[in-house]
């Protein structure tokens, strides 16, 4: 029987361009998602099914030090919120770094890539099996059990490679890791390898390889042998259509959860507002207000 992960590898090495130019002196994670940093997210959808380690994957210019300040106690700041009797403002901050999570940091030295940036986490993961989260793809399901929880339910079934996946329009395929072999049964979709974004007329299937994974060890053994894709970068869709091919099982969930692209400034405006009005009864007839209202 698969064991259930224990640790959770998060890539945060890029130069966040695309959200340019709030980010030149931060790292996009401390962006905000109404009113919390979208990194913050993903360490509580973490937290929330006992993952007990959180790997950072970072670069030199990402802000290492950012990461390691913001998960760290802060006695000056929650001495002051105390003697404030700001007892909500100090929940909120005691409330940053989960109980008995313990946070660790692994240097990527060059943006080779996703899959590479994986690969940096290798001694820290060690002999087990692990999680990946893209902490700018944001899930929330305001009804059911959170995105990993759901997927942890498959791969104690199945093992093997695990992940979330999206239904899209054929033309929209070409963005996107696309399933090959797929064949559906309710939620879960199996299939027998992947391929990278695809040219339109050679689509295997509308489901997208999204994230967050659950991956056997044996990915961290197959990491260096994946060579560059077409966008010049190691993917790590190939190092998991290469463990398909090994006979690794792959299965795709298509997961009970609102997906909040926080990946470019205009999706992260995007998601403020969706995400905002959808939990905030105050906001949102303040903004069916405003839409009454506009002049166009």
């Amino acid at each position: 029987m698969p064991t259930k992960p224990e640790v959770c590898i998060l890539p945060v090495a890029g130069l966040s361009t695309r959200n340019l130019p709030a980010t030149k002196v931060i790292h996009k994670g401390f962006l905000t998602l109404h009113g919390k940093p979208i990194i913050q997210y993903a360490v509580d959808a973490c937290a929330a099914v006992g993952i007990k380690e959180i790997i950072f994957i970072y670069s030199d210019e990402s802000g290492k030090d950012l990461f390691e300040r913001y998960f760290k106690a802060n006695p000056v700041l929650e001495q002051h919120l105390r003697e404030q009797g700001k007892h909500d403002l100090l929940h909120s901050l005691q409330a940053i770094i989960p109980q008995g999570m313990k946070f660790s940091f692994a240097r990527q030295a060059e943006p080779k890539g996703n899959g590479h940036a994986i690969l940096m986490a290798k001694e820290l993961v060690g002999k087990r099996d692990f999680m990946v989260m893209w902490p700018d793809d944001v899930y929330i399901n305001f009804h059911g059990e959170g995105i990993l929880k759901q997927l942890i339910d498959v791969y104690m079934e199945t093992g093997g490679m695990v992940e979330n996946i999206m239904e899209f329009p054929r033309e929209e395929m070409v963005r996107y890791g696309a399933l090959v072999g797929a064949v559906r049964a309710g939620r879960i979709v199996k299939a027998s390898g992947l391929v990278e974004k695809p040219k339109l007329e050679e689509v295997p299937s509308n489901y997208a390889s999204m994230g967050p994974y659950i991956l056997p060890n044996v990915l961290m053994d197959i990491l260096p042998e994946v060579r560059k894709g077409t966008n010049g970068e190691i993917n790590l869709t190939d190092a998991m259509e290469l463990a398909a091919q090994r006979g690794v099982p792959l299965h795709g969930v298509l997961c009970d959860a609102v997906r909040f692209d926080c990946g470019t400034t205009r999706e992260l405006e995007k998601s403020n507002i969706k995400l905002s009005i959808m939990q905030d009864a105050e906001l949102r007839a303040w903004a069916r207000e405003i839409v009454d209202h506009m002049v166009v």
